[in-house]
């Protein structure tokens, strides 16, 4: 059974020229996932699948760059290619900002509010939360395909949560590093390092280090997140698509 990961976007905070926020397509087991829409990532997503196929939508929290391209996304199915009840999973937050600037959100979405702990299905896929370390409450998301391959998501956190949380046996992760390396611990998120060190510990087979702010060096933090990790690691670009097979 294959899991497959596409990169929509990785920017963190705002989107470098060409680029794209958070957001990344995750396909296993007959279903098909938009996790974080990030500004941009809509449009990418186009590229990748007909959009009136998506199982479901996860958006981890609600800093805008990695939710708010699922406002045009539900006047899309509101209005233009008419669906109702396409999954979405959120916190309770997110769900709250949406409909303060779309209105009402069903029937076209079947929002479920989810936290730390909480754990989905997806057609073949399950997905389970984890609290991050990150203002307001942001949920790491760990998805598995039928007990054969898993791929986690840091989604974003600060040194105080570690990609561990989510469960031994992560084949891919993918492992926020916004910082350089001389702003760690000024702000809750990773350095490169941090992110090495985090997928170290938990024993991750494949490290994707994403959501670099712009203007940080890539080349630098894939080799900051190497020499931590022990392995070498990838740096997320939009594009790029990564499978792994039980």
């Amino acid at each position: 059974m294959t899991l497959a990961v596409t990169v929509l976007g990785c920017d963190g905070t705002y989107a470098a020229p060409g680029g794209a926020c958070s957001g990344y397509l995750v396909e296993g087991g007959g279903a098909s996932v938009w996790l974080d829409a990030g500004p941009g990532t809509l449009a990418n997503l186009q590229r990748h699948l007909d959009i009136d196929t998506l199982d479901a939508v996860v958006l981890t929290h609600p800093h805008p760059d990695h939710w708010v391209d699922v406002l045009p996304y539900h006047n899309v199915v509101r209005y233009l290619r008419p669906r109702t009840g396409v999954a979405v999973f959120s916190p309770p937050e997110v769900r709250r900002l949406a409909a303060e600037v779309n209105g009402k959100l069903e029937p076209a979405f079947d929002w479920t509010e989810v936290h730390g702990g909480s754990s989905v299905d997806v057609g073949g896929l399950t997905l389970t939360f984890s609290r991050t370390d990150h203002p307001p409450e942001t949920l790491a998301v760990r998805v598995d395909v039928s007990g054969a391959a898993s791929f986690g998501y840091s989604a974003d956190t600060g040194p105080g949560w570690s990609l561990s949380e989510l469960g031994p046996g992560l084949d891919l992760a993918f492992c926020e590093a916004s910082l350089a390396p001389e702003n760690e611990r000024k702000v809750q998120h990773l350095t490169a390092a941090q992110a090495g060190t985090s997928a170290r510990a938990a024993g991750v087979r494949h490290l994707v280090i994403t959501h670099l702010q712009p203007g940080v060096d890539a080349d630098r933090s894939r080799a900051d997140a190497g020499a931590a990790f022990g392995l070498p690691v990838d740096v997320a670009s939009v594009g790029q698509r990564y499978e792994v097979s039980g």
